[in-house]
Formats: structure tokens, sequence, C-alpha cells
């Protein structure tokens, strides 16, 4: 006979005992009391507690009935709850994941620094909305830019969206009863040809990796995670193509090489198709955020006394700096929405007030008529009026 394995059954309904061999519990082997239930076909078995403890088969029985209870009414009982992770524990799973398949500028690290003393330790089923309400309280009153703040829920939600799909979690995501901080972050700043040419040139004598990403994002309009993800498979040099797999929107698009950006990613064509075309220095591996040496150049130029963030020239500025000059130059609206990848027109529209409008041109002319119009309406009135005196008579 096994130690601790045989079971009998007691008096009571779906309540076991079994004696130990090695405990004992006045001047007798200990009991153990255990129950038996079912869930969903499946037979469960659980350990409600030895004699030694304070646990009796009544006090078992009691046990199993509250579990029964519970399964009634679709709750999750302690044994499920015991399997549930703790926030930090998914957050290393979906941080592993990410790291191998969100081929995309991210922060996700620094973000998670603002959820780790709230909710590092409770499971996912402990964490409401209430706390995530906390949690984007603590981070207003620190100050930071409702976008970051943003940011943060929607790393939560990812991560619940990924525990529900991997059946680590079954329940509710709690990000769904937080409202999200309203943005006002659509970038209005873009450059002149001239700022332009000094940003690259400045970006030159500091960090040529830093000066061709930025051409290319000036020139091509590319997001900074899309140049990050270019192979050399991507560069169709005969044609002036650079094929993007769209890391953000999951759609892959077309961008065209000027003169400089040929040559700039011909020298960086590596050997491997396969291969990353702008590497990580230091592991060679894909370089996941914007070097520091863009913004240290970019902030003595542009940035001194800014405070609003949709005036800062930062990386992403260049790509709407592209929108813009399209715009300037009087290229269709449409058009535009294709070479940024935009998803929806909405998203282009805010470059629609610097295209050369014929609209514009039609409303100015009718101004301009109306004013020629009105100053032959006096020109006759005052020659009426001049008229009797001309024949008095």
């Amino acid at each position: 006979m096994k130690k601790n394995t045989y079971r009998r059954l007691s008096k009571y309904p779906g309540v076991y005992i079994r004696e130990s061999e090695e405990r004992v519990h006045e001047g007798k082997p200990d009991i153990c009391f255990d129950i038996s239930y079912k869930r969903e076909g499946r037979k469960i078995w659980e350990k409600a507690g030895w004699a030694s403890e304070g646990y009796s088969a009544r006090l078992a029985s009691q046990i199993r009935a509250e579990r029964l209870r519970m399964i009634r009414h679709g709750q999750e009982l302690p044994k499920e709850k015991a399997k549930i992770p703790r926030f930090c524990e998914m957050w290393e799973l979906y941080s592993k994941w990410a790291d191998e398949n969100k081929g995309s500028d991210r922060n996700d690290g620094y973000r998670y620094k603002h959820l780790e003393g709230l909710l590092g330790e409770k499971r996912l089923d402990e964490i409401s909305s209430f706390d995530l309400e906390r949690v984007k309280s603590d981070m207003m009153k620190k100050g930071l830019a409702a976008a970051t703040i943003k940011h943060v829920l929607v790393l939560v939600r990812e991560i619940y969206n990924k525990a529900m799909a991997w059946r680590k979690f079954q329940g509710t995501n709690p990000v769904r009863g937080v409202k999200m901080p309203s943005l006002n972050n659509r970038r209005e700043r873009f450059l002149s040809h001239e700022e332009a040419d000094k940003l690259l040139m400045e970006l030159g004598k500091v960090s040529k990796t830093a000066h061709d990403m930025a051409l290319i994002s000036l020139h091509c309009g590319l997001r900074a995670g899309e140049i990050f993800n270019l192979r050399g498979q991507d560069l169709d040099f005969q044609n002036g193509i650079i094929n993007i797999a769209d890391p953000k929107n999951k759609h892959s698009r077309k961008a065209y090489m000027t003169q400089a950006t040929k040559e700039i990613l011909r020298a960086r064509l590596p050997k491997n198709p396969g291969d990353l075309v702008f590497k990580d220095r230091k592991n060679g591996n894909m370089i996941r955020r914007v070097s520091g040496a863009f913004q240290r150049t970019a902030d003595p130029l542009f940035n001194k006394g800014v405070k609003d963030r949709r005036q800062r020239v930062v990386f992403h500025t260049l790509r709407h700096t592209f929108g813009s000059w399209l715009a300037i130059q009087g290229t269709p609206v449409l058009t535009i929405k294709e070479l940024l990848g935009h998803r929806s027109l909405a998203m282009t529209e805010r470059y629609a007030h610097l295209i050369p409008d014929v609209k514009k041109e039609a409303t100015l002319a009718l101004e301009r008529s109306f004013n020629e119009s009105r100053t032959g309406k006096k020109v006759i009135s005052i020659a009426k009026e001049i008229e009797p005196q001309r024949n008095p008579g």
C-alpha cells in the first residue's frame, strides 16, 4: 500500500478519509480528509485538511458544499485561483513574446515600471479597474503626458489579452472599465528645407546611423520601426522601391527611393538578403529605439523653451515633414495617404490644409468678382447723381 493514498468514504457524500503512515495525532495515525466533486464532467480531488489541524469529516463536507455552490455560480475555485499568474509573471511571458514578435520601437520596459509597484505581485484576477484608475491618477499627479498614460494602459490591455489567448486567465480585462485619457498629440511642427538640411548636417557630425535613418524618414516617410525592420530583400534598387512590411498596421506598402536614400541603402546593403540593413552595434540584433544622438542633436536646434509636445521636434517629426512637403507641393491627399501607409483617410486629413486648394482659389476669385461688381455699382450710382447737374434744363 502506498503512503497516504488509500482513501475510504466517510458517512458524508464526497468526503474521504485516509490515514497517514508518518503523522501521529493524539497517539494515533493522523487522519486527512479529502473531498471529491465534478466540474464540467471532470472529477476533482482536493485535500481539506488533517485532523491535527482541526479538520473533521463534517467540516470537509461543508467545504465541499461551498465548492459546489461556487461551481453552480460560475466562480473560480481556490485551486484554480492558485494557478492564475501574478501580473509580474505574466509580464515576463509577454515581454519575452514581444521581443521575439514585435518588430517596432518598443518602450514597454519603461512603461511596466509604472505598474510594477501597485500591480506586480497581484494575481490577474485580483486587479480591478479601480486599481488601474489609481495608476492613471498617480501618473497624472507626476505630470506625465496623456499619451504616456495611454501607452501604459494599452500595455496592461495587451498583457491581459495575451493571458486569455494563452489560457492563463479566463475573466474580464480590467482596462475595459477605465476611461482612456483624451489626446491631442497630432504633430503640428514640420521642418523647412533649411531646417532639415541643418539637422542632417549636425547629425552627420555625431552619428552616421542617426543621420542615415533621419534622411530615409525625411525623404521616404518611413516610421522608425519600419526602418529598424528593413532587410536587404526589401530593397529594389532597379525600380527604386522600398517594400515595407509595416510592423504597426500589419499591411505592406511601397515607398520610393530618392537618389540620396538609394546611395545610403546601397552602401548598407547586407550580403545576406534576409539580414537587417540597420543593426544594434552592441549585439547585432534589431534596433529597438531611436538613438539618443538624434534627440540630443534636435533639442538645442529646435526645442529650447518648447512646452507643447506637438511642437517639439522628435524623430516622428521627419515623417510628418515628409507628408507636409508633399501637401505643400500639391500632392493629392489620397496619394499622401498611400505613401504614408495610413489605414484611413481621416489620418491624412491633417495635411489637407497645406494643399493648394482649387476651392480656396475659386472663393478668392468670387471675392474679386464681387468687389469689382460692387465698385461698378458705385460708379453708376455716382454718375446718376451728377447727371442732372450736367443737364440742368
